[in-house]
């Protein structure tokens, strides 16, 4: 079985609180992801994904300015780099989160998402159909 850190991406871009929602935008376009690790000297405080900027920044009316504390998730579901791959996949599915914050001692040293999984062939099956069920929710429009 796949340990977490074998299989995660470590070169892992991040924005700061002191960066507003236009700068975490910017950042996820330039870079073409859909979430960004929020730190503080460090240590992973939050995550901003795309839908957290159209929904509580734009459909709550928030101009691109807004402090990223304002929009960004800080109730973090995170993984050890010693984790195995079906345990990640457990988290993922129980949670319906597409991304894995991959820390140590708080600090964020990579992240594994779905397609990280998608290039790593799983040999676990369990971990297959947990990672199915959540494409094929957050597909058909759950999350």
């Amino acid at each position: 079985m796949e340990k977490i850190k074998d299989i995660m991406t470590n070169d892992v871009e991040s924005c700061t609180l002191l960066d507003n929602v236009y700068e975490v935008a910017l950042k996820m376009k330039q870079l073409n992801v859909g979430a960004i690790p929020i730190v503080d000297k460090e240590q992973l405080v939050g995550m901003i994904t795309d839908r957290d900027i159209v929904i509580r920044g734009v459909a709550e009316k928030h101009p691109g300015s807004t402090k990223v504390e304002d929009i960004m998730s800080n109730n973090l579901i995170t993984i050890s780099a010693d984790a195995t791959s079906k345990e990640a996949a457990k988290l993922m599915a129980e949670h319906q989160i597409r991304r894995l914050p991959v820390v140590e001692e708080g600090t964020l040293i990579g992240i594994v998402s779905l397609g990280d999984f998608a290039v790593h062939e799983l040999t676990d099956d369990q971990a297959k159909l947990a990672l199915t069920e959540i494409s094929e929710q957050n597909f058909n429009g759950v999350q």
